[in-house]
């Protein structure tokens, strides 16, 4: 008898968010009555897919323990590290439990608004993929290459996709891809890692409301596609 596929889930979350210019990390401001990360984790949760969420947190981080959420029962906490790659990677050494070709689903802790329909999106058209893939949407807007503010010309939006969390790999694919680029600063996201090793990850069309909350009016527009959702 074969082991059944494990689903796991890792959130980087030990960035200080700098252009939100807020005096504590983007993941614990207030929205909608909780913190960011709540919601984001409770979305995780709420799905019923996974085995474990790992949680990358800084060491200097006195807002985590307060949080009811860091002490559920499926929820972890891993060593964040000083860039994405290094929070993932140290968060993927803490799921020890995981096997080499188990999927693993890396979600940004400032994306409070993923819905289960989304997960479970992945997870249908992943399911027999050797490596695995992201969500993306495309892009409709007219796109332009600028050199020193000047426009030296436009790209096509036809072929450009603005990647998406989770993205979802085979658990030894991507802790090795990670290992390997270790300190390469072109690494800014897990897709990165795979498409530096040779590997092509699939696209899986998301919505386009999972946003990332990167500066103060991205607050606002999160609570009303929750209210929306």
């Amino acid at each position: 008898m074969t082991r059944k596929t494990k689903i796991w889930a890792v959130v980087p979350a030990a960035g200080v968010g700098k252009r939100m210019q807020a005096d504590k990390p983007k993941q614990y401001l207030t929205l909608a009555g909780k913190t960011v990360i709540e919601h984001t984790l409770n979305r995780l949760l709420d799905a019923a897919v996974f085995s474990a969420v790992a949680v990358a947190i800084s060491e200097q981080d006195p807002y985590w323990p307060e949080l009811a959420v860091a002490r559920h029962p499926d929820v972890m906490t891993a060593a964040g590290g000083k860039e994405r790659a290094d929070s993932v990677l140290s968060a993927l050494k803490a799921l020890t439990k995981a096997h080499e070709q188990d999927w693993v689903m890396v979600h940004d802790a400032a994306r409070p608004c993923l819905t289960t329909m989304d997960i479970l999106a992945l997870l249908q058209q992943l399911e027999q993929d050797e490596v695995g893939g992201i969500l993306a949407v495309p892009s409709h807007d007219t796109l332009k290459s600028v050199e020193d503010g000047v426009i030296m010309g436009s790209v096509d939006r036809d072929k450009i996709w603005r990647a998406l969390t989770p993205q979802m790999f085979r658990f030894g694919l991507l802790r090795d891809a990670l290992q390997q680029a270790e300190g390469n600063a072109a690494i800014t996201d897990e897709a990165s890692a795979l498409e530096l090793k040779g590997f092509k990850p699939k696209i899986v069309e998301g919505r386009v409301d999972n946003i990332k909350i990167t500066r103060p009016e991205d607050l606002a527009l999160a609570q009303f596609y929750m209210e929306q959702q």
